[in-house]
């Protein structure tokens, strides 16, 4: 029989709030010491070393899609991260044609440069913003609101409901005998869920008798027989997941490349002198703090063993990309941020199967927003008065990016 690891007793000590306000430290021993660990306060075992995620992630034949117990209570089933097989093609041939790079590429400028221009136009003569919420998540919810056919929908919305639904999502803790440590928790996750059915049951309505070139009406008609739409209560658990997921994403990566390249001025000017290196630079954001740094998870249909750890079949397994991409083996000193790091291969879009559709989407809003911003504020500066604070366990950026240039 395998060998197994067993499982160090200061991991029943972890708890939801530090996991919250800072995972690494944690993450970081459990690589060394323990790389697939049950984590009591989650009620499920984290896997946090590159080879561990690859090896679940990328094996379908062993692995099918799951998410957390509080994903699942958010989002509902099925949902494009928890459905496997026919079900799981069936939502991905839905959901992709509008995010592969060729179409990516025939819409994302006439989409994203008017909305990251104009965000700009706001604040540039103001000579200070919180860059998070003034200019990042604005930009990331705006791009994927219009694409999506959500212009209706203001921006302090669509943000409403991504934090709310992240709060319900990341809301995973639980007692020793199963029960939500928190079910208060997921107050605002069903909240905006309810204001998001409310908005678009009336949309919806319209899209069946009056497609358009929305992705949402996409998702209604394309690959069906005609005459026939798909069902609405199959697409807003994938709904649900795209107004957090994909909302938060972009956003995030944004406030993140800034954060990092202000812990290397040198690489900052260098960017802003040379808009071609912002493509390197979000790739190495995407490592240093993955926004979607623990939010994937997979169940294995028979025994195995992952690292040493025996995992009887049905184990649910949390695949932490934000670990991994701080993962020693493959990256010298990665708790920093480096614009000169070699270019190896990160997890932050995850792997296998159900990897994040929208990689390539995401990757351009990123590279669009801040395109923009550097070059409308070139002389964009931290405001060394606030401190710059990182929050989350499962999606993860700043709280608060301020900054301030002379007008």
């Amino acid at each position: 029989m395998t060998a197994v690891h067993e499982t160090p007793a200061w991991i029943a000590e972890i708890t939801m709030a530090e996991l919250e306000r800072n995972p690494y430290p944690f993450y970081e021993r459990l690589r060394k010491e323990c790389p697939v660990a049950f984590i009591p306060a989650l009620g499920f075992h984290v896997a946090t070393t590159k080879e561990a995620c690859q090896e679940v992630g990328g094996n379908s034949d062993i692995w099918d899609g799951l998410i957390s117990p509080a994903g699942g209570r958010t989002f509902g089933h099925p949902n494009v991260l928890n459905a496997n097989g026919p079900e799981h093609d069936e939502l991905r041939g839905m959901v992709e044609p509008s995010l592969q790079p060729a179409e990516v590429n025939r819409y994302v400028e006439d989409l994203v440069r008017p909305i990251a221009r104009r965000y700009v136009e706001a604040i540039e003569d103001a000579g200070r913003a919180d860059l998070v919420a003034q200019f990042c998540e604005p930009v990331s919810v705006r791009s994927l609101g219009d694409l999506m056919g959500l212009q209706s929908v203001s921006s302090d919305k669509l943000r409403e409901w991504f934090h709310k639904l992240s709060v319900s999502f990341t809301n995973a803790g639980v007692l020793e005998n199963g029960d939500w440590a928190n079910p208060e928790g997921f107050k605002p996750g069903d909240e905006a869920r309810a204001e998001i059915r409310a908005v678009l049951d009336p949309l919806i309505d319209k899209w069946i008798v009056e497609p358009d070139d929305s992705a949402l009406s996409h998702w209604l008609h394309d690959g069906m027989p005609e005459g026939q739409v798909r069902d609405r209560e199959q697409l807003y658990p994938t709904v649900f997941v795209f107004l957090l997921g994909a909302m938060q994403e972009p956003g995030h990566a944004m406030a993140s490349t800034i954060a990092g390249l202000w812990t290397k001025p040198e690489q900052f000017e260098r960017v802003v002198d040379d808009p071609k290196l912002i493509r390197r630079a979000i790739t190495e954001s995407m490592r240093w703090t993955s926004p979607i740094w623990s939010a994937v998870a997979r169940t294995n249909k028979v025994d195995t063993t992952v690292a040493g750890t025996f995992l009887p079949a049905g184990s649910l397994v949390m695949l932490s990309y934000g670990s991994a991409n701080h993962d020693e083996n493959d990256y010298n000193a990665p708790s920093e941020y480096d614009l000169d790091r070699a270019p190896v291969p990160h997890l932050a879009f995850g792997a296998g199967k159900h990897a994040c559709a929208g990689s390539y989407f995401a990757s351009e809003v990123c590279r669009i927003g801040l395109e923009e911003l550097f070059e409308a504020i070139p002389n964009l500066e931290r405001d060394e008065d606030k401190e710059i604070d990182f929050w989350g366990w499962g999606f993860r950026g700043p709280v608060e990016l301020h900054a301030h240039w002379e007008v």
